[in-house]
């Protein structure tokens, strides 16, 4: 039940052309400013990417709440 880095990174560029995407739509109707929406998407995205992909590593390590994995301590290697 364990995700690969680019599974994670993937997900997370993906999900931010959705919700980015969003953003920057609500930006324009509300300011009509191209300039100010290309600023804010690009902040946006790099930030949410960032924190998104930590986020997503940190969870990988917490095997709560999932089910047929046995916590570390037990696991025979």
């Amino acid at each position: 039940m364990k995700e690969s880095r680019m599974r994670s990174i993937v997900k997370g560029v993906t999900w931010r052309i959705v919700a980015s995407g969003t953003t920057m739509g609500i930006v324009f109707l509300v300011t009509g400013n191209l300039e100010l929406v290309a600023s804010v998407g690009v902040v946006d995205i790099t930030a949410k990417v960032l924190f998104y992909y930590l986020h997503e590593r940190a969870w990988g390590q917490v095997h709560w709440g999932q089910l047929g994995v046995e916590p570390n301590f037990l696991q025979k290697e």
